[in-house]
């Protein structure tokens, strides 16, 4: 009792349980949030260690970066589109061989990453939007948004209802010019592509590309390369035909690659398809970070639809050590 406890006593007592009173270091640190802007102006919420890390990242993009410089300066600005040639070989071999050597340092470098000031550049070349934008007149956007201009249509009416619904809280997508100039690109879209017209999700893709690409024409181009050569056909349709398709593919690699995760979803009788649809049709710009979402579309514009299926499996092979302990409502908040 403490009536019979010397004040030492008691003194040492109350020592013995400052640990547990007092939050350590590292759990003060784990507590504190710290909020910024990343480099696309989205607002980036996290303690100390996630800021630590994020560092972590973009320092080794900044030494992938000068990877990217010294190549530029070796071999030449467009060194991934025009093979050099050597000395001493044939035209043809040369060509060959060239072409192969840059094939395989451009695809390990894109997979480490681009960096954002090449971002524009490497993906309007490589993804073909610019060889696209090459077979139309050059006034061919602008004569677009000026012929659409007041039309009234289904699509326009559903853009307008999701443009202050893109990104909210954006500094410059959730403003007037941000949502005029992301107008402009969907619905010269939805005219170019009547079997597409616009589709929930879209907003996203094309908001992004807008604060990716140098000028919105660039981004109407990505969008439009996007949707025709690189991504599966009819995604964006009505029936959402080829969207349904990749789910059912996806599903079954699901089984196959993570069996336990999938066996144990089933149990859980949830269906992949609520959290996977999402994922392919915003193209994970609603569901990771918009610098790691960019490091994807990195390695989507260059090797294709392929790269949703790869990330997607990633993200359930995360929670596969302890899958057991989430359920459907915590993976709908990825």
């Amino acid at each position: 009792m403490y009536g019979t406890q010397s004040k030492r006593d008691l003194a040492l007592e109350f020592q013995s349980q400052i640990p547990i009173l007092r939050p350590s270091i590292h759990a003060r640190r784990a507590n504190l949030t710290v909020k910024f802007q990343d480099l696309y102006g989205f607002t980036v919420e996290g303690n100390v260690d996630d800021v630590n890390v994020l560092n972590e990242v973009r320092e080794k993009v900044r030494q992938q970066g000068r990877v990217w410089w010294a190549l530029e300066a070796s071999k030449g600005a467009n060194w991934y589109l025009q093979p050099s040639i050597s000395e001493g070989q044939s035209l043809k071999a040369s060509l060959k061989l060239s072409a192969m050597a840059n094939a395989i340092t451009l695809k390990r470098l894109i997979r480490k990453g681009i960096p954002p000031v090449l971002r524009p550049k490497i993906w309007f070349s490589l993804s073909g939007a610019a060889k696209k934008k090459s077979t139309v007149p050059d006034s061919y956007y602008n004569d677009l948004t000026k012929a659409v201009e007041g039309k009234v249509t289904p699509a326009t009416r559903q853009i307008d209802h999701d443009l202050p619904r893109t990104f909210p809280g954006h500094s410059w997508l959730d403003t007037p010019e941000g949502h005029a100039t992301l107008r402009r690109v969907l619905v010269g879209y939805s005219f170019r592509d009547s079997d597409v017209g616009y589709c929930q999700g879209l907003n996203y893709v094309a908001a992004l590309l807008l604060l990716v690409m140098k000028t919105e024409e660039d981004a109407f181009w990505m969008l439009a390369v996007l949707l025709e050569n690189v991504l599966v056909s009819d995604c964006y349709t009505t029936n959402l035909s080829g969207c349904h398709v990749e789910q059912r593919v996806f599903k079954d690699l699901l089984a196959k690659k993570c069996p336990r995760i999938a066996t144990h979803l089933e149990a859980l009788e949830f269906d992949v398809s609520l959290v996977a649809t999402e994922w392919f049709l915003c193209l994970f710009s609603k569901s990771l970070p918009s610098e790691t979402t960019l490091r994807v579309w990195d390695v989507l514009f260059y090797e294709g639809a392929k790269v949703l299926f790869h990330v997607a499996l990633a993200i359930f092979k995360s929670y596969n050590s302890n899958i057991r302990h989430y359920c459907g409502s915590r993976l709908l908040k990825l």
